[in-house]
């Protein structure tokens, strides 16, 4: 069996940018928090002497069994260089929404920032898509679309 379970955002502030996922998405937190350390982490994560604390976050449109997003804080992030356990980011991470304008609006409130801007295009024998990119407030960028 194969099944995907979640993504890893290791932020500067899990809390904090937890809080945005939160807020704008309507994520829910998935307890425990977590408070993470010992021999065990070092061995799987290929780090050594690795703490981190944070915790799971409900997707919407997912029950409490579905995947989750996952924010972390690490003792020691680092910025870049070789893939890492605790390298800071992701590529992008996508959310269907009713409304685009409206929720870049409300994302943008809360402490995002543009990166591109809301297109419109018609994608052949799948529909229309209105869609953007931006960034949370840790620079990770976040795509939200419709379709019609």
């Amino acid at each position: 069996m194969i099944k995907y379970v979640h993504t890893n955002i290791v932020a500067e502030d899990w809390k904090s940018l937890s809080q945005f996922y939160i807020n704008v998405f309507d994520c829910k937190e998935k307890p425990p928090a977590r408070n993470l350390s010992g021999q065990w982490l070092d061995q799987a994560t290929g780090l050594q002497q690795a703490n981190l604390e944070g915790i799971h976050l409900i997707l919407p449109g997912y029950g409490d069994g579905g995947p989750t997003l996952e924010i972390f804080s690490y003792e020691s992030v680092v910025e870049n260089g070789n893939s890492m356990a605790n390298k800071k980011g992701f590529a992008h991470i996508a959310f269907l929404v009713d409304d685009v304008e409206q929720t870049y609006n409300h994302a943008l409130a809360n402490g995002a920032s543009e990166l591109g801007q809301i297109t419109v295009n018609e994608i052949e024998n799948v529909g229309k898509l209105t869609f953007v990119y931006f960034k949370d407030p840790e620079g990770n960028i976040i795509e939200i679309l419709s379709w019609e």
